[in-house]
């Protein structure tokens, strides 16, 4: 039986060779604070290329300076980190991979402390390093300082931001711009009622909530013009009543698809505290609603660490491919894995200079 998780896709302009994506996955690893990815990010990225996933994302990558979560963050937004990103791209594709960039802007997530090398926790104070965090209202996440509100200036601002990055990204040779519109980052904090309590075109109604991410995708997709695929990251819910939620994910999908975004990652919560049921696959019920509702191709993540599991969600038609995190943090190889135990044509996702490791039959 020919395995539906090793299939090609193609993506807008863009073939993978497989349907096994490597999600983002923030690192807070540029201790210098500039934004420039490092030797970490060279030899984590390229590792997870060598591993068989047809395509590799890099953690969520500022626009601007104020868009990091952390001092830590890499950042798109000068020459000195296109030109990191680039030698880090032309690593990736050595190894048969394609690479993703996610462009992020925090929002009132912003100026953060990393989750780890200090006990401190919640917003940089400017002696540290921290910077007042931006947002659609003066509306805090709990636990951080609350944002400025962004006013019509800073919003046009926030634009050509992305803009700039997402030229400066394919100049690097990136093969995907994904927007990051979940994990209540600044586009999704605009998305949701929770976050975003303007009264202006940037508030109140689906359709002048989602006028952001509009603009920011209008902007992208001009750039990219046929050279790269263009994803858009949603959180499909808050988790909480009254906040944003699957039918606005749909809804806001199709307009997005119609506007000329590619493919979906759907992901969910993270714009304020919530309980979510975690449990193995426990995100893929979104990402079949979204796919079917919205008609749009889809990706499915969330503790999804098992070969035939990841088969089942793409063969079954909950999602056209899955993107995986977690899982390929503890071993850079699973879908070589995967494909071992499925039965897919393995061999071709080896490096050469490991192919003496690989199992035979």
């Amino acid at each position: 039986m020919t395995s539906q998780l090793f299939t090609p896709i193609t993506l807008g302009p863009v073939t993978f060779a497989n349907r096994v994506f490597i999600a983002p996955m923030c690192q807070y690893s540029v201790l210098a604070r500039d934004g420039v990815p490092t030797d970490w990010h060279l030899v984590h990225l390229g590792s997870l290329a060598s591993g068989g996933a047809s395509l590799v994302i890099t953690e969520a990558t500022a626009v601007s300076p104020e868009g990091r979560i952390s001092p830590q963050d890499t950042g798109i937004w000068n020459d000195e980190q296109q030109e990191a990103w680039a030698r880090i791209v032309g690593f990736v594709h050595e190894r048969g991979a394609k690479a993703g960039i996610q462009l992020q802007h925090a929002g009132r997530k912003a100026s953060t402390y990393a989750p780890w090398g200090t006990d401190r926790r919640g917003t940089v104070a400017a002696a540290d390093g921290g910077w007042t965090p931006l947002g659609p209202s003066a509306v805090a996440f709990p636990g951080y300082d609350t944002p400025e509100a962004l006013d019509a200036a800073g919003i046009d601002t926030v634009v050509a931001d992305f803009a700039t990055a997402a030229r400066r990204a394919l100049d690097a040779g990136f093969d995907v711009l994904e927007l990051h519109a979940a994990h209540g980052y600044l586009l999704h904090q605009f998305l949701s009622p929770l976050s975003n309590r303007r009264d202006d075109q940037y508030g109140g109604s689906l359709e002048n909530r989602a006028r952001l991410l509009m603009r920011v995708l209008d902007a992208v997709t001009d750039a990219a013009a046929g050279r790269a695929a263009v994803f858009v990251r949603f959180s499909a819910t808050d988790w909480l009543e009254g906040g944003w939620t699957e039918s606005d994910t749909a809804t806001v999908a199709r307009w997005a698809r119609d506007a000329g975004a590619d493919f979906f990652d759907i992901s969910t919560g993270g714009n304020a505290h919530a309980d979510i049921p975690v449990g193995p696959g426990y995100q893929v019920r979104f990402a079949q609603y979204v796919r079917s509702l919205g008609e749009v191709p889809v990706g499915a993540v969330g503790i999804i660490t098992d070969g035939a599991q990841a088969e089942q969600i793409v063969a079954s038609g909950q999602a056209d491919a899955v993107l995986i995190a977690r899982e390929a943090l503890r071993d850079p190889h699973t879908p070589q894995r995967w494909a071992r135990e499925l039965g897919a044509d393995e061999p071709a996702l080896w490096q050469p200079q490991y192919e003496r490791a690989r199992v035979r039959r």
